[in-house]
């Protein structure tokens, strides 16, 4: 018979730090469900609508739920408290009531900068695939990711074929761009890329939300929108007074003519040669550099170093979710942006670091 296994009396402590380092990975997709039932219930608008710290009886009171289940609210809330989603202030008459967080703020449905259609679309929809991950570096058939394997299609025919996907997923993306554009176009760094620049080409831009943003804060830029035939076919004539004007196309074969052109969330999704195919595109839609062309890029940079900081954190798990939605897309360290750069020839660059997570990356051909 094997011994039994006795830990040294010096290494119990570490051995219990381990299992419980373990047991809260095993358990943090609970954190990502709280979060999503936390919108699904219309927590946050809840307690905003209230006006004051709610108690937990007053918000079981006026949220969907059952009268059975204010225990269970109860635990659910101190998980999104102790996720810093909500806190607690104690009221006057010595009752403590749930408070928003800045956190909680970007949840309601009525924020100019939600970011709740985002979260709900990740949790939603955009989470199956990564329970495929070993089976897709294991698998000998060829599939481009472990989306893939989950749902028989890659991500873009997927998104074509399931109309709610495609409509959380747009939804998603105009969210997002409201949040980055209302940043940028007040940023002094980001307006004095837009210095002398008349025309700009939106890559990929979607129902144009950031195009608008940019041509409302710069009335004399015109802005177009490049995008698949399907998405800008019920957007014409929607142009902001003429500075918005849609294009059908593929940015795999030609970029429309402008000064720059704008690349916002675009390149993480694809691979390295494809990634270079694109900004070949964008450099022969340009003017030089003496003559103010330039590549904007609205994408993350990895941290060269892991840290435990929030912004390094999310950008590793970003990458992951990128790894596991398109296979080769992934998030970049500067290094390996460098790479993609001079392959498709450009000859200088430069990165503003002014978006928290993600970056500001200039492109300047020769």
């Amino acid at each position: 018979m094997d011994s039994p296994i006795y830990a040294k009396e010096e290494t119990k402590e570490q051995l219990l730090e381990a299992q419980a380092h373990i047991w809260s990975h095993v358990f943090y997709f609970l954190k990502s469900m709280a979060l999503k039932c936390a919108i699904e219930l219309r927590i946050p608008d809840t307690i905003q609508k209230h006006g004051k710290p709610m108690t937990l009886k007053e918000l079981a009171n006026s949220l969907p739920i059952l009268p059975n289940k204010v225990s269970s609210l109860s635990r659910l809330m101190r998980l999104l408290v102790s996720s810093k989603f909500f806190s607690m202030k104690t009221l006057l008459n010595g009752e403590e009531g749930f408070v928003l967080t800045l956190s909680s703020q970007l949840l309601l449905k009525a924020h100019p900068l939600s970011q709740a259609p985002f979260a709900l679309t990740t949790l939603s929809l955009l989470t199956e695939q990564s329970s495929h991950l070993s089976n897709w570096f294991q698998s000998e058939v060829e599939y481009e990711s472990p989306f893939q394997i989950a749902h028989g299609r890659k991500f873009w025919e997927h998104a074509c074929h399931e109309p709610m996907l495609n409509e959380y997923f747009n939804s998603a993306m105009e969210s997002d761009s409201r949040f980055v554009t209302s940043l940028l176009v007040t940023n002094k760094q980001f307006k004095g890329l837009l210095d002398g620049v008349d025309t700009l080409v939106d890559v990929g831009g979607g129902n144009g939300t950031t195009a608008k943003a940019i041509s409302e804060a710069y009335p004399s830029l015109v802005c177009t929108v490049l995008e698949l035939p399907h998405v800008v076919e019920d957007l014409q004539g929607n142009d902001n007074n003429g500075n918005v004007i849609y294009v059908a196309g593929n940015m795999f074969m030609k970029v429309p003519l402008a000064d720059a052109v704008l690349l916002k969330w675009i390149l993480h999704d694809w691979s390295d040669h494809d990634c270079i195919k694109i900004l070949k595109q964008c450099k022969e839609a340009i003017p030089s550099k003496s003559q103010g062309g330039k590549v904007i890029i609205i994408d993350i940079v990895v941290e060269p170093q892991i840290k435990n900081s929030k912004h390094s954190n999310a950008q590793i798990l970003f990458d992951i979710e990128m790894m596991s939605l398109f296979g080769e897309g992934k998030e970049r360290t500067e290094e390996e942006w460098k790479i993609l750069f001079v392959k498709a020839g450009f000859s200088d660059y430069k990165i503003l670091p002014i978006l928290g997570l993600r970056s500001v990356i200039v492109l300047y051909p020769i």
